[in-house]
């Protein structure tokens, strides 16, 4: 597992298109989230305008802000919402200067790598905003090794 620190960047706003993943239990996230991820892949294909179709994202708020924006999207970023398949949402992400983190190692270690990026953001005087957006743009995606820059979104 390798993890850096890639600094401070300003994303520019996002349109996403995909599945929302939301589970009661949170436990349950890291048996759906996959699941959702490979449907996504099969129909890649039915998506129109889309930016980088090898580059899944994912996009959740780390405080839950309403009942609206709870769960965790898994998407394809698109130029402009046209004709969204059935079953799927469009997500709008607004600007925001985020955090990055490069990790490359299985998907279940994710999680606690957000603990040294959150520490590196405390350190160089950064504030964590958890109820905007935190994005997870995968440059590969399979079961076993993925290759994620992590976003966190800051002020």
């Amino acid at each position: 597992m390798e993890k850096e620190i890639n600094g401070v960047r300003e994303l520019k706003e996002k349109k996403l298109v995909g599945y929302r993943v939301v589970c009661k239990d949170g436990t349950e996230y890291a048996k759906e989230i996959p699941k959702a991820a490979i449907v996504l892949e099969q129909r890649k294909s039915e998506i129109k305008q889309l930016v980088e179709p090898v580059k899944l994202i994912g996009a959740f708020k780390a405080k839950e802000t309403s009942e609206e924006y709870d769960g965790y999207w898994v998407c394809f970023e698109v130029h402009k919402f046209e004709d969204i398949p059935e079953e799927m949402v469009g997500l709008q992400i607004p600007s925001q200067k985020v955090a990055v983190l490069d990790f490359n190692g299985h998907r279940s270690k994710i999680f606690n790598v957000y603990t040294h990026l959150h520490e590196w953001i405390n350190e160089n005087g950064y504030k964590r905003l958890p109820e905007k957006w935190t994005l997870e743009i995968y440059s590969e995606w399979s079961e076993s090794e993925n290759k994620v820059d992590l976003c966190d979104p800051i002020e």
